[in-house]
């Protein structure tokens, strides 16, 4: 028998592994958390909202019960970091059996209230079950189109590890296993602050100097940051760390570079937030990076004028400036 697979959140990504482990030919159950949502995938065999034109594999199932979805042992988590809590609670009401069920989660955030990031909140609220992460420089369409890409997997349980980095692994998606868990969930994290830092320098026409700066400097803060979170620092040198910081910020797929372009040039958050069908992670990640730096006296300067140009209006010209007459110094990696 083929291996079923369930996807809890039909969003962009979770619809991408969806239909490229269908096409592995996995038996895949997809469940997006709004009913009527489910019921127009039933219906179109498509997630126009997210994946227009993209047509589901015969292998690929929609389920609109949350029950049902949990009953597959490998369930993977495609829900937003800010979402990720409440969806926890509604699995635990399910009365499920969850002891020997595997949670991957895909999602990259750091929830704003505690100041977790997802694995954390799946012990907290499902306890005792296999926790994996899936992270790295993935985007969407062009793992769609089978354009050559790589991801790094986290598992406690190596065995548990080392089948999942099989389950994912196909001929165009190469998985890397790695042993630092706090590490490559804050790169995940941290880089969309970076990336939105970027396209404000793109929306205001500075040029690729100014992004190079940005994205080094910027890894240094994530690397300061994930030491002091007990995260090895070689950990943002890597696939889930440089890898996915560069492609975050270059690329013009990238949501969170998109909100930053379009802050430089002149909308507010609210207004771009009033628009936006899909999450762009870093908004809500800045706040929590920006807290995390306040409580354990990191120094980050990118992720403080980022923090005030969304939250405290202030000019992106002028947090620029700001940023260029710091007193100066010698350069730390982190």
């Amino acid at each position: 028998m083929k291996q079923a697979i369930s996807i809890i959140g039909a969003g962009n990504w979770g619809t991408t592994l969806a239909v490229v482990l269908a096409r592995k030919g996995f038996n895949i159950e997809l469940h997006s958390v709004f009913s009527q949502h489910n019921k127009d995938m039933l219906r179109q065999r498509q997630n126009r909202l997210f994946l227009k034109g993209i047509r589901f594999p015969s292998s690929l199932a929609i389920n609109p019960s949350l029950k049902e979805t949990l009953q597959n042992d490998i369930i993977i988590c495609a829900i937003p970091v800010k979402f990720t809590r409440s969806v926890l609670k509604k699995i635990k009401k399910q009365r499920v059996p969850l002891g020997k069920k595997v949670f991957v989660s895909v999602s990259k955030g750091i929830e704003s209230i505690s100041l977790k990031c997802v694995s954390q909140i799946i012990k907290e609220e499902l306890k005792n079950v296999s926790i994996a992460i899936l992270s790295g420089p993935n985007i969407s369409r062009e793992v769609l189109q089978g354009i050559p890409s790589t991801s790094i997997l986290v598992c406690k349980n190596k065995q548990i590890g080392r089948r999942l980095q099989v389950l994912f692994t196909s001929r165009t998606f190469r998985v890397y296993l790695h042993d630092d868990l706090v590490g490559v969930e804050l790169g995940g994290a941290l880089k969309n602050i970076i990336a939105i830092s970027c396209g404000i320098s793109d929306g205001l026409g500075f040029g690729t100097n100014t992004k190079a700066a940005l994205v080094t400097r910027g890894l240094a803060e994530m690397t300061r940051l994930g030491k002091a979170l007990g995260a090895k620092p070689t950990t943002f040198w890597g696939i889930s760390g440089i890898g996915d910081l560069v492609t975050t910020c270059f690329s013009p797929l990238s949501r969170n570079r998109s909100v930053g372009e379009r802050i430089g040039k002149g909308k507010k958050i609210s207004d771009i937030t009033s628009h936006m069908l899909m999450v762009a992670e870093g908004i809500e990640t800045v706040k929590s990076a920006y807290r995390l730096s306040k409580k354990l006296k990191i120094e980050m300067p990118i992720t403080k004028e980022v923090y005030s140009v969304l939250y405290k209006d202030k000019p992106p010209r002028k947090a620029v400036e700001d940023l260029m007459t710091r007193p100066l110094k010698q350069e730390k990696l982190y």
